[in-house]
C-alpha cells in the first residue's frame, strides 16, 4: 500500500465536507423569498430556479451518499491493512494518522513517550518500505 492509498479516506471525507457545505448552500437559496406579481406572462424560456436548485440539491445529496459509501469501504480496507501490521506503535500511529485523520504533531502528542512528529512519519515511511 502507498501514502496516497493510505490517505483516500482523509481526502473523501474532505470532500464530502465541502460538498455538504455546497448542499447547505444552495438549500439556503430555495428558501422562500419575497414573490414579486407583475401580472406579465413569463417568456418562454425564463427558467424556473426553484426547480434547478432542487434538481442541483437532489444530484449532490446522491453524490454525498455515494462518497459516503465509499468511505465505508476505504476505512474497511485501511482497519485490515493495519491490523496486519505486527508492531503495535506502529498500528497506533497508522491508525491515528490515517483512519482518524490527524496531523503529526497530532499523532505524536497522542502516542506521547517521546515520540515527535517527525519520528512517526519516519515510522510510517519505513515501514512502507520494508512492506
Amino acid at each position: 500500500m502507498t501514502l496516497k492509498d493510505l490517505s483516500q479516506l482523509y481526502y473523501l471525507n474532505r470532500e464530502i465536507e465541502m460538498d455538504t457545505e455546497r448542499l447547505a448552500r444552495l438549500e439556503a437559496k430555495t428558501l422562500p423569498g419575497i414573490q414579486i406579481l407583475t401580472g406579465m406572462p413569463k417568456s418562454p424560456g425564463t427558467a424556473d430556479k426553484t426547480a434547478q436548485y432542487a434538481a442541483e440539491i437532489s444530484d449532490l445529496r446522491g453524490i454525498i451518499e455515494a462518497k459516503q459509501r465509499q468511505c465505508i469501504y476505504e476505512r474497511s480496507r485501511l482497519e485490515r491493512y493495519i491490523a496486519d501490521i505486527p508492531d503495535s506503535l506502529t498500528r497506533q500511529i497508522f491508525t491515528l494518522r490515517f483512519v482518524n485523520g490527524l496531523r503529526w504533531d497530532q499523532v505524536s502528542a497522542r502516542i506521547g513517550g517521546g515520540n515527535t512528529a517527525d519520528s512517526c512519519r519516519m515510522a510510517v515511511r519505513r515501514y512502507l518500505v520494508r512492506n
